[in-house]
């Protein structure tokens, strides 16, 4: 399914470095906000899904959506923790939001949790950011401006081959039977929040991260445009780009690296059926 472009385009719209500003000012107020709740004893219930959502994710979402809607008027929004409001397909810009990445760490008390907003135009990622508040790493992108860690350029490693991979994703997903030949000696470390994989991927402290099981929009919209503004690539298992802001915010699969691991990845995970 294609992206979902809205008919027409508001006459005075603010330039991506002012939308920056007021999402990364929104941001670290939000980071602000959950730090307070993080390490404390949550009201928690279950989704449909059988995911958890806590108190802190309400509040977070709540405080975004208020900032963000508020100081342009003009924008779609698409969160997590938010009843899909349809009405995002007329703009052109769209606010998407995961407000706290990583819940089932967040409520463990594990710093592997972050907040994933990203604005999305016509269908693309234009803007990213990705905050751990609670190690204070600051992720952020501009399309056609780079990529930055506490306003320090990152960029992907030219790993160019599997052997010694430093994968930031399960373990045991290496050695599951789907696999069409035995991958090489890679190294792997779990990281809770798939945006804060993404991140570390991008700022170079591991080469790739796969996922073989689903992910929605509001996962990987920020992370992707950091990962695009690094030099690494994004897609499915099968090689294919994500596509944004469509009826339905859902991927099959992640896989992300530098652009010389990429191909040998998908090698691997294309054959295999989902």
């Amino acid at each position: 399914m294609t992206a979902i472009t809205p008919t027409k385009t508001p006459s005075d719209v603010p330039s991506l470095n002012e939308d920056y500003a007021v999402l990364k000012e929104a941001v670290l107020d939000a980071g602000t906000l959950a730090n307070g709740y993080f390490g404390t004893d949550l009201k928690v219930q279950k989704k449909p899904d059988g995911s958890e959502v806590s108190e802190a994710d309400l509040a977070v979402d709540a405080a975004l959506r208020l900032n963000l809607t508020t100081r342009r008027k003009d924008y779609g929004w698409l969160s997590e923790e938010s009843p899909d409001d349809r009405s995002r397909f007329k703009h052109a810009r769209t606010w998407m939001i995961d407000p706290i990445d990583g819940t089932g760490a967040f409520l463990r008390h594990i710093p592997e949790w972050t907040i994933s907003a990203a604005l999305i135009e016509d269908g693309v990622p234009a803007i990213g950011v990705v905050y751990n508040p609670a190690s204070d790493e600051f992720f952020h992108a501009i399309q056609g401006q780079g990529a930055f860690l506490n306003d320090k350029r990152i960029r992907v490693t030219d790993k160019d081959t599997l052997k010694g991979a430093e994968m930031i994703a399960s373990g045991g997903l290496f050695k599951k039977k789907i696999w069409q030949k035995p991958w090489p000696d890679v190294k792997a470390r779990w990281v809770n929040s798939v945006a804060y994989r993404l991140a570390l991927v991008a700022a170079g402290v591991g080469d790739a991260t796969i996922s073989l099981t689903p992910k929605a929009e509001w996962d990987l919209a920020a992370a992707a445009v950091i990962m695009a503004e690094a030099g690494g690539i994004t897609t499915d298992h099968l090689g294919n780009p994500h596509l944004y802001n469509r009826e339905d915010p859902r991927f099959t699969s992640l896989v992300a690296s530098g652009k010389p691991l990429h191909p040998l990845l998908i090698e691997r995970t294309s054959p295999i059926e989902l």
